[in-house]
């Protein structure tokens, strides 16, 4: 009776913020078919795995973390490879329209280590409180908070030190 009760819940969590669990995917991988597996194999893990969840109230951030983490294997797993979605190509293709909305953010972001930048991202795009965050990656709410304002300093100096070459 609970078993079904939490897979009801976690049916619930998945269909609700399904967009919210694909931009967290892509914002690991840069790739629409990857993010989209990561996605899949998430909900797989979390369906088959589901007695493990403790506490039917966490169900977000048990779900989150297990996206996280499909996401982090997935990048160890290919890290020599880098791949590119069919749209990363055509902006970098000959002739192609140039783009640049947020790009120095985006770039900028995507240069920090993966600790500051999954707390960033989890903390700023995806709307996250920072006990919310904690429980995702399994950390301390303290560490959550020294990691965010480290990751955001970081992000400061690598701004201003993007806008000082530019403006040279």
């Amino acid at each position: 009776m609970l078993n079904r009760k939490t897979e009801k819940l976690l049916t619930r969590c998945i269909t609700e913020h399904k967009e919210n669990v694909y931009r967290l995917a892509y914002s690991y991988v840069k790739n629409k078919e990857d993010a989209l597996d990561i996605v899949q194999d998430s909900i797989y893990k979390a369906m088959t795995n589901i007695e493990m969840l403790k506490n039917p109230e966490a169900v977000k951030s048990w779900f989150y973390r297990i996206v996280v983490n499909t996401a982090l294997d997935f990048l160890r797993r290919n890290k020599k490879v880098q791949s590119m979605d069919h749209e990363t190509i055509e902006i970098y293709a000959p002739g192609a329209e140039d783009v640049y909305t947020d790009i120095d953010l985006k770039r900028t972001l995507d240069d920090l280590p993966v600790k500051y930048r999954s707390v960033i991202i989890l903390r700023y795009f995806e709307d996250m409180k920072i006990d919310e965050v904690a429980a995702v990656l399994g950390e301390n709410v303290n560490t959550i908070k020294t990691r965010l304002y480290q990751g955001l300093q970081m992000l400061r100096v690598k701004m201003v030190d993007e806008s000082l070459k530019e403006s040279k």
